[in-house]
């Protein structure tokens, strides 16, 4: 297997499980992933949140971990990169008001390289605009903006695990999906795991 470049945008009250998760997993098979988020640099961290499911009409959220920057946003050039990562949580809402940010996920699109995105992941597609005429799933709070942004709403399941691809996006509801959307994932980029 040949070893992936990954970019995975973070900011202040990402996901938790949602930055972690795919974080490691990626590392673990043997890819590099840079961690980047705007005005931060190697060294510095992100506040992150864990969203739960507790039984009220929407999730909860507690403080989690700070998660290491490990690249220099203002240094990136999205052509250096074989894929990207959008992890959800609250970060997505500040996340797409920076212009460049959207600037490298329609660079990375506009290239066909595989853009995974969970959660609220999916504004920063739909800020890009990226989405119209693609299918996509996301926390259903962002069904509205997908569907105004000219996207196809793939309805997440109960258990919030659906995972919907089309083309080079891969995205799931929630990180109960990590398994089936990194999987997608992995088979985009080429990943071959061998047990």
């Amino acid at each position: 297997m040949a070893k992936k470049k990954i970019l995975l945008l973070a900011g202040d009250f990402v996901e938790d499980y949602e930055i972690m998760v795919p974080y490691q997993a990626l590392l673990m098979v043997g890819h590099e992933v840079h961690a980047v988020c705007p005005g931060k640099k190697v060294g510095d961290v992100v506040a992150t949140a864990i969203h739960d499911f507790d039984g009220f009409q929407t999730y909860s959220e507690k403080r989690g971990h700070n998660f290491a920057i490990n690249a220099d946003f203002d240094n990136i050039k999205s052509a250096d990169y074989d894929a990207l990562v959008i992890p959800g949580g609250r970060a997505p809402e500040y996340l797409r008001l920076d212009p460049r940010v959207l600037a490298i996920i329609r660079e990375m699109n506009d290239a066909k390289k595989p853009i995974a995105a969970v959660c609220h992941g999916p504004q920063l597609l739909v800020a890009a605009d990226v989405l119209k005429g693609r299918s996509c799933t996301a926390y259903a709070s962002v069904k509205p903006e997908v569907q105004a942004a000219g996207g196809s709403w793939n309805d997440m399941d109960a258990t919030a695990t659906n995972v919907c691809v089309d083309g080079n996006l891969v995205t799931t509801p929630a990180w109960p999906g990590h398994p089936g959307w990194l999987a997608a994932f992995l088979k985009l980029l080429g990943t071959r795991i061998e047990l």
